[in-house]
């Protein structure tokens, strides 16, 4: 039953990580052929952007370690496939394969900033600056994460004027959009709602904000629906619930995206996604990883009769 609520926006973009930021958290290795069919599928589930893979050093991401097989087999994929790159050497084998939406990955604190990228919140930043700028000279859309804006298992709470801080470092490398980070899923709406209201106040307009929820204490969703109030329409999540972060031991699974359009679908809100179809597609993935999905809604739909 579909029934509005005020003050919330039209239409909501997911932008759907599973096939990287859920796969790359498995044990083992997806067959890159499972990987592609996983993407087409989403895309036929109406998803428009679809975050593909990595490119990062194989050593530290083994799961990804197939990007140069897989990005090939999705060049007939009608939707945008965002990948990750750590750094130039990163760019290079993106841009050689004709990807056109990047994204760097940065965080809110030194601890997190040391563990995943071996480097100082500023050295970090230092390194993406030639990233950001070779990609938006070759006319790449690009996307700044930047994980661990609430709390950190190391450092604890993370100060909303720290996150905002590296948030505007990373917007005027020349990052086009901003994914704020519950790496560890510890968010609460009055928390979401404050980093934000604090970000307007620094000059980041709501537009240029993504939100990346995990679901650790059961709080992604309404920590979501907090951000909706304040206007962010960009919303990351992950079919089925998959992944987690393979630096932060406490991260759970993402926000599963079935959850998400749930609920957008109940407030009347368009994503364009067709739920049976997404719920499907993940069932099919749960199969291929040899368990049940996590997204209370994959199961609820998927145990009808």
């Amino acid at each position: 039953m579909t029934v509005p609520a005020p003050g919330l926006p039209a239409r909501v973009r997911i932008h759907e990580v599973g096939a990287r930021d859920g796969l790359q958290n498995e044990k083992t290795a997806v067959p890159t052929e499972v990987k592609a069919e996983f993407v087409r599928r989403l895309a036929g589930a109406g998803l428009t952007t679809i975050e593909a893979t990595s490119f990062v050093h194989p050593k530290w991401v083994p799961q990804l370690a197939d990007a140069e097989q897989l990005f090939p087999l999705l060049a007939d994929v009608d939707a945008a496939l965002p990948v990750l790159v750590p750094n130039e050497r990163g760019l290079d084998r993106a841009l050689a394969l004709g990807a056109t939406r990047i994204a760097v990955f940065g965080s809110a604190t030194e601890t997190f900033a040391s563990r995943n990228l071996n480097r100082t919140v500023a050295e970090s930043l230092a390194m993406f600056e030639p990233v950001v700028a070779r990609a938006r000279q070759g006319g790449a859309h690009v996307r700044g994460y930047l994980s661990m804006c609430f709390g950190d298992p190391w450092e604890g709470a993370v100060p909303v004027h720290q996150v905002v801080s590296v948030a505007k470092a990373l917007l005027d490398l020349g990052c086009d959009e901003l994914s704020l980070g519950d790496t560890i899923g510890v968010a609460t709406p009055g928390h979401v709602q404050a980093l934000l209201s604090a970000l307007n106040e620094a000059g980041v307009t709501t537009d240029r904000i993504g939100v990346h929820f995990h679901d650790t204490y059961g709080q992604a969703l309404s920590n979501t629906l907090a951000a909706l109030r304040h206007g962010v329409t960009t919303v990351d999540a992950s079919a089925g619930g998959l992944g987690g972060c393979p630096y932060a031991k406490s991260a759970t699974g993402n926000l599963a995206t079935e959850d998400l359009v749930w609920m957008l679908d109940g407030l009347g809100i368009e994503t364009g996604v067709d739920l049976a179809a997404l719920t499907a597609t993940s069932v099919w993935m749960a199969e291929q990883l040899g368990r049940p999905s996590p997204s209370r809604t994959v199961r609820a739909l998927s145990h009808k009769e």
